[in-house]
């Protein structure tokens, strides 16, 4: 396994790599379900993967950059699009047809947490520190506040589909971790590949089980669609995998509390939710918990050994 931060000292052009990630896939969720109201769940991830990715091969045709032939290169892309895409997004896709977009963000935002305990629990390729571990128990106990614990007696639709949004965050962290293997490729090149496959994947089941021709999607579905595509799909996966080149997986995973802020007030602002209270205390404690999570070792002691007043 690859160390997890490059050698290089990060600047701040690294880190607005990091926002403008955060922001790109803050959309998602909000969009998901603008485009849910027209398309089944298979149809709206393989358009969407097919739109991403053709945006991004002719970037990089004008680009001049060629797609890899060799097979090792697919299978990455493969195994890499299958657990950091299809399986969660199909997932998280289906799930959001019976879950706020908020509760959404928040829940999908709780990656960080759920890498740290399988490095934690099964790599090992980072140390595991207190500060670490504290910050993934407050973000369990964030998550559990968000689900409600009273809902857990009743096994509604709703709590069952948050729980597969939480089975989705599970497959993007081991993406996270593993996603390392694929930093000897430009970042461009990953996501255009991964996108394909997951998208061409996905278009005999869509044509199967959802019959796309026989659906009447509005303008608003179709713009989300679109956007989803070359925003949060096309973008955000180049993104991802340049941070992860960069910044490695612990300080890439950071852009998970950053989504909550940003993806919360979309959903505010684009489809009029309100914030339960339950929500909003679920947020503060995954934040507070991620951030502990992600604060550089260096700060860390830099703040224990501040001048006291």
């Amino acid at each position: 396994m690859p160390p997890d931060a490059p050698q290089a000292r990060r600047g701040w052009r690294d880190y607005a790599l990091l926002l403008a990630l955060a922001c790109c896939w803050s959309s998602t969720y909000p969009l998901t379900k603008i485009g849910l109201g027209s398309f089944p769940p298979i149809t709206f991830i393989s358009v969407r993967s097919l739109i991403a990715a053709g945006f991004l091969l002719v970037v990089l045709r004008v680009r001049g950059i060629p797609m890899p032939v060799e097979a090792r290169a697919w299978k990455l892309f493969a195994q890499q699009q299958t657990i950091n895409s299809t399986f969660p997004f199909l997932l998280i896709t289906w799930a959001q047809q019976y879950v706020p977009a908020s509760n959404t963000v928040v829940l999908a935002s709780t990656t960080p947490i759920f890498a740290f305990l399988i490095t934690w629990g099964i790599t090992r390729h980072e140390p595991a520190t207190l500060l670490k571990l504290a910050g993934a128990i407050l973000g369990l106990v964030g998550t559990a506040v968000i689900i409600g614990l009273d809902a857990l007696a009743t096994l509604d639709a709703n709590i069952l589909a948050e729980i597969v949004i939480l089975i989705a965050t599970i497959s993007f962290a081991c993406a996270t971790i593993f996603g390392l293997r694929l930093t000897d490729y430009d970042p461009m090149v990953v996501a255009a590949g991964s996108l394909l496959f997951g998208g061409m994947v996905l278009l005999p089941f869509a044509l199967i089980i959802d019959h796309p021709w026989t659906l009447r999607p509005t303008a608003e579905a179709l713009v989300a669609t679109a956007a989803m595509g070359i925003v949060s799909s096309a973008f955000g996966l180049m993104l991802f995998y340049m941070c992860l080149t960069r910044l490695g997986t612990l300080t890439t995973n950071a852009q998970g509390y950053l989504r909550i802020p940003i993806g919360v007030g979309l959903s505010v602002v684009l489809l009029g939710e309100a914030v339960p209270p339950n929500l909003a205390l679920g947020l503060v404690l995954v934040m507070a918990g991620v951030a502990a999570m992600t604060i550089p070792k260096d700060a860390y002691r830099r703040w224990l050994k501040r001048p006291r007043r």
